[in-house]
């Protein structure tokens, strides 16, 4: 299955970062984790309509990687791979590494 964003939407796959402590110790898969906060554009939609019905492209494209709102972007699941759908609102901040 494809999953093609519409309007200004981002399909973002989330980055896991390493569980681990100030200390050094790894944390196990069962241990209560946080929600990412960053993650890798997989699509972005064509843009918001203006009045007179042309599209505003995004600024975030394919690829980049993002720092986005906790709790803005809604989880889905395709297959056994899980992603998130924010709109660019979401979005704070592009990650330039």
């Amino acid at each position: 299955m494809k999953i093609k964003p519409i309007s200004n939407h981002i399909l973002i796959e989330p980055v896991k970062e390493e569980e681990k402590t100030k200390a050094g110790i790894l944390l196990p898969d069962t241990a209560e984790k946080e929600r990412p906060e960053q993650g890798k554009v997989v699509a972005v939609g064509p843009g918001k309509k203006d009045k007179k019905g042309n599209f505003t492209p995004l600024e975030i494209k394919k690829g980049d990687k993002v720092l986005f709102t906790k709790y803005g972007p809604s989880e889905i699941k395709v297959g056994d791979k899980e992603y998130l759908i924010a709109k660019e609102e979401d979005i704070l901040a592009i990650i330039i590494e």
